[in-house]
């Protein structure tokens, strides 16, 4: 398997944390849980056609879209007394015609319509079928995808809109109490067909949140207990018309391009997205893309037997298409074709069976939303209004008690490590808006969830448990770790308090350690950078990998099967630049002799950055003071005793240098066996640390602010795991 080698700040710890709502929302609509709703049965036909007529979706498409809504059956086939579609007949056969043509062939969009028993409340559904689904993390033959519009018979009102994302792990895209005057539009995005809503007055662009006087396109549950997320609803929505950029990848069956293989003569390169939107794969840049174009609009399809003045005063071209009952394709019993290549890369010390992606689409007359809509309701709020309004659609409460002890949902925001200029040049970080939409993977689903709204990712119906989660995005190193999936939480936050920075591939360093040579059992490993604070946290099972920026200076956390804790120094500054092998941890330890030992390495690189610092100060001159930071005592020294700011840096330095010979006597007591010496060496350790506050107030003055920045949060960390040290259940 290979390996993955505008800034607005985000607040790192305000990223997440819970959702409103997400009990609900992070069931409903779920594989593997059906609601007691009631059974639906046929419309009348004559009901069916006219609403059919009504509400027949005007789409939006992407300027770059090849697989527009098409009939499947001219590339029908008889197998083994079946009638089935093959993958590579419809897609040659699709672009033959349509080169041959010039414009999209057989224009066409199928409809169903069910009500629910007992009830005024009916469903129409529109179904688009494509030749090809071409998305960077999931691709494949044939591609379905569905508009719910729910209906009261009663006042003849639409209820509910629901246009389907990329699975059932991604919450759809949906608008409660629609305008039943305005027609239903659709912004499919490219490639992938998934379905966005547009009921604002800018017929193709997606807005995520009302502003301006602008109707927001969702009414999907909010995420309104996060300050930087105030008010973001939970749905997929369209990345690339939200200003987010997002790469496409070039498909791949047995190790080559798909327009490469014999069997589709009809289909080239120029055939798939185009290549200003696509990279050869994701590991092909050594950073993210800043330069793919946004989303501009195309061609637009309205029902053939309807005017749409709206879209023809929008778009250059207006295509009309033909509207079939799809009762007409239910002898299709399959839509067939071969497994299409994507791996997701995960850190090679971590690396296990990463699954590969679907073959295919289903039968949409199969699937059980296809008798039972409100299955395909992803937002909680949804659901509850449904339910409040008719009997035949079953309680929010009893259907999230059912469902929530098997399923739970897993939240997280992808941002990007970047350097802070708080730091010391190359050696702090901070966490900034990604730019590029990743995509997320876990071990348990086939299927990877694009993140939405610049990074965020949310997974639906997650079974209870362990599982291993992997993030990839273009030009960026993978991030990969194991978290648990409880029952009794609604949502599990990946990452550390629900976000998960991610490197420039160009940027990356990794860094591994392993307890196969050690006397411990690591159960669990944690990445701390100086300024951006904890940046990785996960469950290991004895060894782990994980991808750090360069730029970035590191305590690294281990724990054991006991909860003891050990701690590492990791600064890629200290290493050499030149090479590219993995910073590896050597025979990790826990208790308080490792602990010591990390205390003593940060109090020496700071020392010797600061020793740097006075050594290119204005004329280094002699300012020994005759303090002795090395004893106990309370004496002048440099910050005290009035000598100027290089008097008082080169008093910190004393300092520091005492902190690290009490550290080191700390190692060395506890490694003896010696309790009560390490005891009170590690109190003689936080003396000196105290010292080392006391000096770095008076010498901010002489030093560089990074480094006076850096040095006082180093002060805090080394403190934190002082007091680790004498907590500690063994030396």
């Amino acid at each position: 398997m290979t390996e993955e080698p505008g800034r607005r700040t985000v607040d790192r710890r305000t990223v997440l944390g819970a959702l409103a709502g997400a009990g609900s929302a992070a069931v409903a609509g779920c594989s593997g849980s059906e609601p007691d709703d009631a059974a639906t049965g046929d419309l009348d036909s004559d009901r069916l056609d006219e609403l059919a007529a009504r509400f027949a979706p005007t789409l939006y498409f992407d300027s770059a879209e090849p697989w527009f809504p098409t009939d499947p059956r001219p590339y029908a086939t008889e197998e083994d007394g079946e009638t089935v579609v093959d993958g590579f007949a419809a897609f040659d056969g699709y672009h033959e015609r349509f080169d041959e043509a010039g414009e999209p062939p057989d224009p066409t969009v199928f409809y169903n319509g069910v009500r629910y028993e007992d009830s005024p409340l009916a469903v129409v559904q529109f179904w688009f079928y494509s030749a090809f689904d071409q998305f960077t993390a999931n691709f494949h033959w044939h591609d379905w995808e569905v508009l719910h519009v729910f209906v009261d018979l009663d006042t003849g009102d639409p209820q509910l809109y629901v246009a389907s994302s990329h699975s059932r792990s991604v919450p759809n895209n949906e608008f409660l109490d629609p305008d039943p005057d305005v027609v239903p539009r659709i912004l499919p995005e490219l490639g992938s067909h998934s379905s966005t809503l547009s009921v604002n007055e800018i017929p193709d662009r997606f807005q995520r949140v009302g502003e301006e006087g602008i109707l927001a396109d969702i009414t999907n549950t909010t995420i309104d207990t996060v300050e930087d997320l105030l008010g973001i609803p939970i749905a997929y929505g369209l990345p690339r018309d939200e200003g987010a950029r997002l790469p496409f990848v070039v498909p791949e069956y047995e190790g080559a391009p798909i327009y490469e293989h014999p069997d589709l003569p009809s289909v080239t390169e120029e055939s798939l997205v185009d290549g200003a939107l696509t990279v050869r794969s994701l590991d092909a840049l050594r950073s993210p893309p800043t330069d793919l174009p946004l989303r501009e609009t195309g061609i637009a399809f309205r029902h053939a037997d309807r005017e749409d003045a709206l879209a023809d005063e929008t778009v250059d071209e207006v295509v009309g298409y033909e509207l079939v009952e799809s009762a007409e394709l239910e002898d299709i019993a399959a839509f067939t074709g071969p497994q299409l290549s994507f791996e997701f890369a995960v850190p090679e010390a971590v690396e296990d069976a990463v699954a590969s992606h679907i073959t295919t689409t289903g039968v949409p007359w199969e699937q059980p939303r296809y008798e039972s809509p409100a299955l395909d309701v992803t937002a909680g709020n949804h659901r509850a209004e449904l339910a409040a309004r008719y009997d035949a659609i079953a309680d929010d409460e009893s259907f999230g008690a059912e469902a929530a002890g098997a399923l739970d949902a897993v939240v997280a925001r992808v941002t990007r490590a970047t350097e802070t200029d708080e730091a010391p040049d190359g050696e702090g970080l901070t966490t900034t808006d990604a730019g590029v939409e990743s995509f997320v993977l876990i071990e348990s689903d086939p299927e990877a969830v694009p993140t939405f709204a610049g990074g965020i990712a949310v997974a639906n119906g997650v079974p209870e448990g362990d599982h291993r989660l992997t993030v990839n995005g273009a030009g960026r190193a993978p991030h990969s770790e194991e978290l648990t999936v409880s029952a009794d939480e609604p949502v599990t936050a990946a990452g550390v308090d629900g976000e998960i920075p991610l490197v420039a591939s160009e940027d990356a360093r990794k860094v591994e350690l392993s307890d196969a040579e050690s006397d411990v059992d690591l159960t669990r490993t944690a990445i701390e950078d100086d300024f951006a604070g904890r940046i990785y946290d996960s469950a290991i099972d004895g060894s782990d990998a994980a991808y750090v920026h360069a730029g970035g200076a590191y305590t690294t956390e281990v724990r054991d099967a006991d909860d003891e804790v050990g701690a590492y120094r990791v600064n890629p500054a200290t290493e050499a630049a030149e090479t590219e092998e993995p910073i590896r941890i050597e025979r990790p330890e826990t208790g308080a002799a490792p602990l010591a030992g990390y205390v003593a390495d940060v109090a020496e690189e700071t020392r010797a950055a600061v020793a740097a610092a006075a050594a290119e100060s204005d004329g280094g001159d002699d300012d020994d003071d005759g303090s002795d930071d090395s004893g106990g005592g309370s004496g002048g020294g440099g910050g005290s005793s009035g000598g100027g700011p290089s008097n008082a840096v080169n008093g910190l330095e004393r300092a520091l240098a005492a902190a690290v010979d009490a550290a080191e006597r700390a190692e060395e007591r506890a490694r003896e066996g010696d309790g009560e010496g390490t005891e009170r060496q590690l109190a003689n350790v936080l003396d000196r640390i105290a010292r080392i506050e006391e000096r770095l107030a008076a010498a901010r003055e002489g030093l560089p602010p990074g480094l006076a920045n850096a040095t006082g949060k180093r002060v805090e960390q080394a403190t934190r795991r002082v007091e680790q040290a004498q907590n500690a259940g063994k030396l």
